[in-house]
């Protein structure tokens, strides 16, 4: 089945705004937080959720990692990963969410990435090592993505 031009051109114009969002809004937490912050320091918020700053030289939720090439490598291979399912499937409902919020949040940490050399984090809930919007938008969208191709398998 053909998808129309407009159809397509649409899931990406708002796949790339979400993304842009993301990235915008990753990026103003991160700095807000490295403003009022020093490494280490936490300021609890509510209930087991603190704010503490983080720099994540490895690869997700404080997993150790190597150098950065390889992490940006990977980076660039989601991104173009996502790109691929977006091109192929514009019409499925809520694909360009799920793509426009793992853009966003591999942009938004490899942004830090290249910018520092290490990820800033600053969420943290109880004994989950810290994380930020970035990590939530990438976690959200592959699990969006999932539930997109398994809907597809009760269709």
């Amino acid at each position: 089945m053909s998808v129309p031009a407009g159809a397509r051109s649409r899931a990406w114009r708002l796949a790339g705004a979400l993304c842009g969002l993301i990235v915008v809004l990753d990026q103003a937490a991160k700095a807000l937080i490295e403003d009022r912050l020093v490494p280490g320091e936490t300021v609890d918020v509510v209930g087991p959720i603190g704010l503490t700053l983080s720099h994540n030289q490895g690869v997700a939720f404080g997993l150790a990692g190597g150098s950065v090439a390889p992490l940006v490598a990977f980076a660039l291979v989601a991104l173009a990963f996502v790109g691929v399912l977006l091109a192929r499937n514009p019409a499925k409902p809520w694909m360009w969410v799920a793509v426009g919020l793992v853009a966003g949040g591999a942009l938004g940490n490899l942004a830090d990435r290249l910018r520092q050399g290490a990820v800033i984090d600053y969420v943290e809930v109880g004994s989950w090592p810290p994380f930020n919007l970035a990590d939530v938008a990438i976690t959200l969208g592959v699990l969006l993505l999932a539930l997109i191709f398994l809907r597809e398998g009760d269709a």
